[in-house]
């Protein structure tokens, strides 16, 4: 009997983090059931693992996933990074030596666990795919991250900045979210020496979960103290690093001022006492904002008390190659967007879009004309951006696309 392919998944994010729920553990379900026999290597933070780890256990074991956690270390910064890279290089080692497991490939999401495919190709000589997930070095000067007016910080970006050129040559595909971030990558001379191909996947999302829920949502909206003719503003995910949080409280703002009814529900992992404070400091009523905390699968819900949604993104150099995952749930849900240009892809997917708002200056007459807009709009149009998600945030489409680069690896392979 012929054993099934192995593939081994490393990433330096946790499973039981939400990224690691909503952008790993989908694909990697759909690919199992393309007979791959997946094997996913992570990093856990203590305290999601502690609340999620029997949870996404179940969900794995379910899809004959293998899983093999390990802790997240947080302290030191940088040397903390490097125990953990050495403990995944060791482990992935483990799992490949294990000729019962078959590995035959290696996929590393981002820089950190791009290592492990680095190291693991020299030592067992198997192809590994570049899953970039973004210019991660550059997101990280650009987001606040690491300051480069400190010494250990310039070294550090100039080592992931070498490493990455490694990576983009010596890898056997490469996986970028965007267009725009793929068209970058190939002006670079180090792509150019190698000209490895190269695969645009976005962040997708999963369709059949992220559906319209009026039922369940009218629960939420009376726990919640939302008024039935509350115009709600939403926003999911985390603020700050590369989210503009204080544009978005000014923007909704001026929402309050021309609809005083208007609401905003964020629906984020974030400390609803800082968000408090950020609306005092915005003159945004304590009354008008809402903050929840929600599991994955209950976000649509959430989501759908939403007659819009918002998102700014810094549009900085990095966001060439940022695709927000919130796009492709929101749009899913039906759910029209204001957000911003200069992000991705984001512009060519919003002009398909027939009803949403793009942002390109951030002032308060831009906000305002926004605005207008948007409470002008009597009827949403949920069919149009639903079709929209399809096309470009599909599941099924990226499952698919994951399953067509690791066949051209592997056929050359063998």
């Amino acid at each position: 009997m012929v054993k099934p392919c192995g593939v081994l998944y490393v990433s330096y994010d946790g499973m039981t983090d939400n990224l690691g729920q909503s952008q790993v553990i989908p694909y990697l379900k759909g690919l199992r059931k393309k007979g791959y026999a997946v094997h996913i290597l992570s990093c856990e933070k203590e305290i999601a693992f502690e609340k999620r780890k029997k949870f996404i256990s179940k969900l794995l074991e379910q899809n004959d996933i293998v899983w093999h956690p390990i802790p997240y270390t947080a302290r030191p910064a940088v040397f903390s990074t490097l125990y953990d890279l050495h403990r995944l290089q060791n482990t992935a080692s483990n799992i490949i030596a294990d000729k019962s497991n078959n590995i035959q490939l290696i996929h590393c999401r981002s820089y950190i666990s791009a290592h492990v495919g680095a190291y693991c190709k020299k030592k067992f000589g198997l192809p590994w795919i570049f899953d970039m997930r973004g210019f991660w070095a550059d997101e990280r000067v650009e987001g606040g991250i690491w300051d480069l007016s400190k010494w250990v910080y310039r070294l550090v970006y100039k080592y992931f900045k070498n490493v990455e050129k490694e990576f983009i040559t010596k890898s056997s595909y490469i996986i970028s979210l965007t267009q725009n971030g793929a068209n970058e990558i190939r002006t670079w001379k180090s792509y150019q020496k190698q000209n490895v191909p190269i695969a645009v996947i976005p962040c997708c999302a999963d369709m059949q979960l992220f559906t319209h829920r009026d039922k369940s949502s009218e629960s939420l909206r009376k726990t919640l103290y939302i008024p039935d003719n509350s115009f709600v503003l939403s926003y999911l995910g985390s603020f700050g690093t590369w989210y503009m949080t204080e544009e978005m409280f000014d923007f909704f703002k001026v929402l309050y001022e021309k609809n005083n009814s208007a609401i905003f529900l964020c629906i984020t992992p974030d400390s609803a006492d800082w968000l408090e404070s950020m609306a005092m400091r915005k003159d945004v009523p304590r009354s008008a904002l809402r903050v929840v905390k929600a599991n994955r699968e209950d976000v649509p819900a959430y989501v759908s008390l939403s007659n819009w949604s918002i998102f700014f993104i810094k549009p900085v150099y990095s966001k060439k190659a940022s695709s927000p995952t919130k796009m492709g749930e929101l749009l899913s849900v039906g759910i029209p967007l204001v957000c911003n240009a200069g992000v991705g892809d984001v512009d060519e997917i919003m002009s398909h879009c027939q009803q949403g708002v793009v942002i390109q200056d951030f002032t308060a007459q831009e906000y305002s004309q926004a605005v207008s807009q948007i409470l002008e709009t009597t009827h949403i149009d949920r069919n149009n951006l639903r079709t929209v998600a399809e096309e470009y945030y599909s599941l099924e489409k990226g499952i698919a696309a994951y399953e067509k680069v690791y066949q051209a690896i592997l056929s050359i392979k063998h």
